[in-house]
């Protein structure tokens, strides 16, 4: 059974919710489990070279950002919380991060620990990661930091770059899957947002264990995150996911339809008008491609040619009169 935590390495409850995933897995009696570190940016507009917490903390848009990682608290009052239930679960003696910086380095040498190296692998790096920036007070953006955190954990440190893009990937399919916080974790399609008592943990392991959800392929795992960023109103992002599946599987009616939707939604007009055109010629009434397909012409300034579409289009389903 896999369990997916998505989290991010600068959120304290990260590493709370870690340490009670691993109390609530050491009474763990069901099916094996895998756990898998994926990445959440609780802080996206974190600059790369770090700056001192404290400043940063003053800067209000800093201040929201860093509410992702406890809904309902102010940074100033979740700090003041966290430190009481880290002293709890036994981390530290020393707590508290003192840098701020982006967490995208991190991320990508988390991403791939589990890549090269499997779970265990991981989970070194993980926690090596979250006791540096909270515990020894560590810049995690530093790439002497990361390729000594690298080295510990018997792996490979990662090139500037390498990984970009299954990272960003990854960063879009947790939109996706609907992840809106630090830590939360998803098993079969069930989520638990949050650190959780080990309790809550054990128990909603339990129910996710005894209703396994049917097996879903890759490919269609991806078309359906896919069109879930389309939805929310991410077109460049569905066409990221989309890439793969369309040069995988470019025959298929439904990627190419919901490519189709996302070049509409992203204004990649000619791009929309050419894959429009290929659907409807294969599939003269379809009243829902001719009238995607009259929009566009529409938007690109082509009226006569528009209204034809769209005639057509009510002419087969009177609801898109």
């Amino acid at each position: 059974m896999l369990i997916e935590v998505w989290a991010d390495v600068v959120c304290a409850w990260a590493y709370i919710g870690k340490r009670r995933l691993e109390r609530a897995l050491a009474g763990w009696s069901g099916p094996a489990v895998r756990v898998q570190w994926l990445p959440y940016r609780i802080d996206p507009t974190a600059p790369a070279t770090a700056e001192p917490l404290d400043e940063a903390l003053r800067d209000p848009v800093v201040d929201g950002a860093l509410r992702h990682c406890a809904p309902g608290l102010s940074p100033a009052e979740n700090r003041v919380r966290v430190s009481r239930i880290a002293a709890e679960e036994g981390l530290g003696p020393r707590w508290g991060a003192a840098w701020r910086t982006s967490s995208h380095d991190a991320h990508r040498l988390i991403a791939a620990a589990y890549r090269d190296g499997g779970p265990a692998a991981q989970d070194a790096v993980v926690e090596r990661v979250l006791r540096a920036h909270f515990v020894e007070a560590a810049d995690i953006g530093d790439p002497a930091t990361l390729a000594g955190i690298a080295r510990a954990a018997g792996i490979a440190p990662l090139p500037a770059g390498a990984g970009d893009t299954e990272l960003r990937e990854l960063l879009l399919r947790g939109r996706a899957v609907g992840v809106r916080t630090s830590p939360t974790l998803v098993v079969g399609g069930r989520a638990l947002a949050g650190a959780q008592p080990p309790e809550v943990i054990a128990q909603f392991l339990h129910a996710a264990a005894g209703d396994p959800p049917r097996r879903v392929p890759p490919e269609v795992q991806r078309l359906r995150q896919a069109e879930s960023l389309l939805d929310q109103g991410d077109p460049l992002g569905a066409l990221t996911l989309l890439d793969a599946l369309l040069s995988a599987h470019g025959d298929d009616r439904g990627v190419r339809l919901l490519a189709a939707r996302a070049y509409v939604a992203s204004a990649s007009l000619g791009r929309a008008r050419a894959a429009l055109e290929r659907l409807v010629a294969e599939e003269p009434g379809d009243a829902y491609l001719r009238l995607l397909l009259g929009r566009v012409l529409r938007r690109q300034g082509h009226p006569e040619q528009a209204a034809g579409q769209l005639r057509l289009a009510a002419a087969m389903a009177p609801a898109y009169d």
